[in-house]
């Protein structure tokens, strides 16, 4: 869970607030609701939504994190600077553009792209079929495509 956060949100700081926000949910749930097997996938799939809504947020806000404001990328392993900031700009932009996805798209190809789910294991955890999975996935990366290209100013 704790990695998931981290992924979508880009902070550890701000994972580690998702963590309290899901764990505070859970112990809010009532009684009458019980998570049975099914607790796992509810922790997981309330992790990357608690992690869009702060991407969301923060993205209304206008906020910049301090630890990034005014710093310099850090260098890409093969040493290229220029290659660092491109990176490090793209980071943003897509977290940028998943903060525009509808919650079920942004959720889907957080699943897939940034915890390594299978089409089967994010069809299992939603409740949805494996074609459901595929077609949402595949009309999100096209809008993504499309939201990048105007963030990272590549629009023709």
């Amino acid at each position: 869970m704790l990695a998931a956060a981290w992924r979508v949100t880009g902070s550890a700081t701000d994972a580690e607030d998702v963590l309290q926000t899901v764990f505070l949910r859970l112990s809010r749930r009532p009684a009458s609701q019980p998570l049975g097997e099914a607790v796992g996938g509810y922790l997981h799939r309330a992790a990357v939504h608690a992690a869009l809504d702060v991407v969301r947020s923060r993205q209304r806000a206008g906020w910049v994190p301090l630890e990034t404001a005014g710093e310099l990328p850090r260098t890409h392993p093969e040493g290229d600077p220029e290659r660092a900031q491109r990176n490090a700009e793209l980071r943003r932009a897509l977290r940028l553009a998943l903060a525009r996805l509808s919650p079920r798209a942004a959720e889907v190809f957080a699943l897939r792209y940034f915890e390594g789910l299978g089409n089967v294991e994010i069809a299992a955890l939603m409740g949805v079929s494996q074609g459901v999975v595929a077609v949402l996935l595949h009309r999100t990366r096209a809008r993504l495509r499309k939201e990048l290209a105007v963030l990272m100013g590549d629009a023709s």
